[in-house]
């Protein structure tokens, strides 16, 4: 699992079959921005729990699904630059 921070919804027309309706947003990990499937309804300056490989896939729906990143969890509280 990771903790990502979501930045914006990704918009994208044109999909594959049954991959339709998910909904896409462009998430920060450190320094990398990815594309992440939002299983969970999370809006942009969310911190999220997201899951890859084949957690992401079944996270998303299904395990013909070509994601490999999943938003999972929203998260409430969580302060990053609080010491451990």
């Amino acid at each position: 699992m990771k903790i990502c921070k979501v930045l914006k919804p990704l918009v994208s027309t044109n999909r594959i079959p049954g991959f339709e309706h998910k909904h896409l947003q462009v998430v920060q990990d450190g320094s990398a921005q990815l594309v992440a499937v939002d299983a969970v309804g999370s809006i942009p300056g969310d911190w999220v729990i997201c899951v890859g490989s084949s957690a992401a896939r079944e996270a998303a729906g299904s395990k013909e699904y070509p994601s490999d990143l999943t938003i999972v969890g929203i998260i409430d509280d969580w302060d990053p630059d609080a010491g451990l």
